[in-house]
């Protein structure tokens, strides 16, 4: 099964090279023959695969926990050091400016360190964050906590799709680099959960142990071997492979393929900043970026933020709302991660993407009738379909899409450059909303979600004319087609 992501008919079909005579397609059923010579000894690499994924997506996990601990502890942070309105938003948006010095180093770290060493460095700043949270006595040391953990989950959350997506065959990529947003979403859950039973001290500590399990695990797991063959490492390269694919399994057609294409890569240019805005990489650029300021700006880091306080303006118990929008979030993620490979990243994206928008309209309703006393029973049901509704759907494809989508579509030469960006946009993002949101809230409670709505309604134009289907593709020949199209 794993040579099926480097079958001759991968490379070749997206080959520039004029001079090339080998075949572009295999004929008949030949094609699968790479598949069947992973499977006689395959069994092995693929279990190494489902672990190396686990172990790294435990930095999702640690992801989902900074995300959702806002909420639970807002009360008790509030009543305990006594912050105002504007320090607990500082407080909040903290975690998103420090993932923005995060996201422009995740790049360059991941490519100068290795994945492995980016995710242990991310690790180290996520465990220093929580013990700075947990010993806090004032706004300061919980700001510097969670700044620190920022800068962590900024990191992660560029190096662990990237990592998951460069080890995975490509008929299981999609599954497996959305464990990622499942991750962050049990992350949240109970972190929703807990924090309705602990003290927000207790809370961090908690949040500390997917970080220490992570730090552990790495030890047992192997380099990206895309990595590998980039700093040109060939036969540390060969042996990851090797180990991930099982110790029988053949890989030479695999390791030929990634190696050529590597070596091309390498001879086209040196991959810095400047080379992103060639028109190659026109396309890969503006899904990348477009995908990352639309999940941010719909409104997400409003709902999750603030979830109990959406609740209780609107006269519904914010503990059972918490409850049930963590169970909504997992039955979601869980939903896009079985569904990915099935249906396909553009279906998924638009159906996810319509839904956030209903979501946004539905609580921006509720809020409209409650300024206008009009149908007072119906209010604090209506934001309740309303959260839930843009929760379960953003989780199903916005939530963790985007990330499997960058880890795609750029080459690997421009990886590192071109992930640093996406990912600083996509914090600037994620920051702007989290700052704003309880200052558009007071302006207009109706007005916040509706010009959400407006921007997740965007969303589904955008995904429907500019972003490509993936699925079933290796990512040399995502990568090489791409750039391919925006030469013609």
């Amino acid at each position: 099964m794993a040579v099926e992501e480097e079958a001759p008919s991968g490379l070749r079909a997206v080959r520039i090279e004029p001079a090339a005579t080998e075949p572009l397609l295999i004929s008949n059923g030949d094609e699968h023959l790479g598949d069947a010579a992973a499977c006689d000894g395959g069994c092995s690499g693929n279990s190494l695969v489902l672990v190396s994924t686990l172990i790294a997506v435990c930095g999702s996990y640690a992801f989902g926990n900074a995300l959702g601990y806002s909420s639970p502890a807002e009360t008790g942070i509030v009543n305990e050091l006594g912050l105002s309105l504007v320090e607990y938003s500082v407080f909040g948006s903290a975690l998103t400016i420090g993932a923005m010095f995060g996201a422009v180093l995740s790049g360059r770290i991941a490519d100068i360190i290795g994945r492995r060493g980016a995710m242990w460095v991310a690790e180290t700043l996520c465990i220093t964050g929580w013990l700075a949270i947990i010993f806090a006595k004032n706004a300061l040391c919980l700001d510097l906590g969670r700044l620190l953990g920022g800068c962590g989950i900024g990191l992660l959350s560029y190096v662990v799709p990237v990592y998951v997506a460069e080890i995975t065959p490509k008929n299981v990529r999609g599954g497996f680099t959305s464990l990622n947003q499942l991750m962050i979403g049990i992350g949240k859950a109970i972190m929703y959960l807990i924090g309705s039973l602990v003290g927000w001290r207790v809370l961090a500590a908690i949040g500390t142990i997917p970080s220490l399990i992570q730090v552990i695990g790495l030890f047992f797991i192997p380099e990206s071997p895309r990595w590998l063959a980039k700093v040109g490492r060939e036969k540390e390269f060969k042996a990851s492979l090797q180990r991930l694919r099982g110790k029988n399994a053949d890989i030479s057609q695999e390791a030929s393929d990634i190696m050529e294409y590597t070596e091309k890569l390498h001879s086209m240019s040196e991959g810095g900043i400047m080379e992103l805005f060639q028109r190659k990489y026109a396309h890969a650029l503006v899904v990348g970026i477009g995908l990352m300021i639309f999940q941010q700006l719909g409104g997400l880091n409003g709902f999750v933020f603030y979830t109990s306080a959406i609740f209780e303006a609107a006269g519904f118990s914010a503990s059972i709302g918490n409850i049930i929008a963590a169970v909504v979030q997992i039955v979601g993620t869980t939903s896009g991660v079985v569904l990915v490979d099935k249906l396909g990243r553009r279906a998924l994206l638009l159906t996810s993407a319509a839904g956030t928008c209903l979501g946004c309209l539905f609580t921006g309703l509720s809020f409209f009738f409650q300024d206008l006393n009009f149908a007072k029973e119906l209010v604090s049901s209506l934001v309740l379909v309303g959260v839930l509704v843009f929760l379960g759907s953003f989780e199903l494809g916005m939530g963790g899409l985007p990330w499997v989508i960058m880890s795609e579509v750029f080459p690997i030469n421009i990886k590192g450059s071109a992930g640093s960006l996406v990912n600083l946009v996509s914090w600037l993002g994620s920051w702007a909303v989290s700052y704003t949101y309880n200052f558009l809230f007071e302006w207009s409670s109706a007005g916040t979600f509706f010009i959400y709505a407006g921007i997740c309604g965007i969303s589904v134009v955008f995904i429907g004319k500019l972003v490509p289907e993936t699925k079933g593709r290796t990512l040399e020949e995502i990568q090489a087609s791409i750039t391919r199209n925006m030469l013609l």
